[in-house]
Parts: structure tokens; C-alpha cells; sequence
């Protein structure tokens, strides 16, 4: 693969994206489509940027690489295996780490910026 090395900018359009149910084995509520545009992966295909959106749902997360987020549309509710809660919303930044379980909750449809690395 061959990495153009000029700025690259993160369109926040999700029109485009074909939307693809999420896992029924992960799916506990409602029937969240999703939409992905990755738009930048590094030569070594460990680092990826774009940008993601869903209806309204919640369904199971494992997370095997950190990621970075920042929501540019709606509300989210993230869940971990304790209980713990951190609502998202429009302007929020921050990261799920690598090893994080728990749930995620989209309240109506999400968009977010995402960045991703997995050693």
C-alpha cells in the first residue's frame, strides 16, 4: 500500500456509506444501522481515521484498540462491565481504550470522528 504524504482532511459525510445492521448477537435493543467511512489507514493498516454514524441502539462493545472520538452529531450513552456510565453528546472528546468492555447507546443518531491504533 502506498501512503500519499500530503495533509489529508476527514470529511464528516456518511451519505455515500451503504448502512449495515449491527450484530444481532451484539444487538440488545433496537435495530442500529451503522455507517463508515474510513478514510486514512497508515502503511502498517495499524492506524485508521474517518468518520461513523448509527440510528438509535444499543449494543455490546470490546474494544481490542484504543480509539479516539469526537462526537460531531447526537448523543451517546457508553456503558462499562461495572455499571459506569459517561454520556456523550455533540463537542465531546475522548478516548475508549484498548480492553474496554461495556455497552454503547446511541439516543436518536450518532456521528462521530474516529481515530484508531491497534499494535
Amino acid at each position: 500500500m502506498t501512503i500519499e504524504k500530503t495533509l489529508r482532511r476527514i470529511s464528516p459525510d456518511l451519505s455515500q456509506q451503504q448502512a449495515t445492521g449491527t450484530d444481532p448477537q451484539k444487538c440488545l435493543s433496537g435495530n442500529p444501522m451503522q455507517r463508515v467511512h474510513n478514510q486514512f489507514a497508515n502503511s502498517k493498516e495499524n492506524f485508521f481515521c474517518g468518520t461513523w454514524g448509527s440510528t438509535e441502539g444499543k449494543w455490546t462493545i470490546s474494544y481490542s484498540e484504543d480509539e479516539f472520538c469526537y462526537i460531531i452529531k447526537g448523543k451517546a450513552i457508553i456503558t462499562d462491565q461495572t455499571g459506569r456510565s459517561e454520556t456523550v453528546v455533540q463537542g465531546d472528546a475522548f478516548v475508549i481504550p484498548a480492553g474496554f468492555e461495556g455497552t454503547w447507546e446511541t439516543i436518536g443518531e450518532v456521528e462521530k470522528f474516529y481515530s484508531m491504533y491497534e499494535e
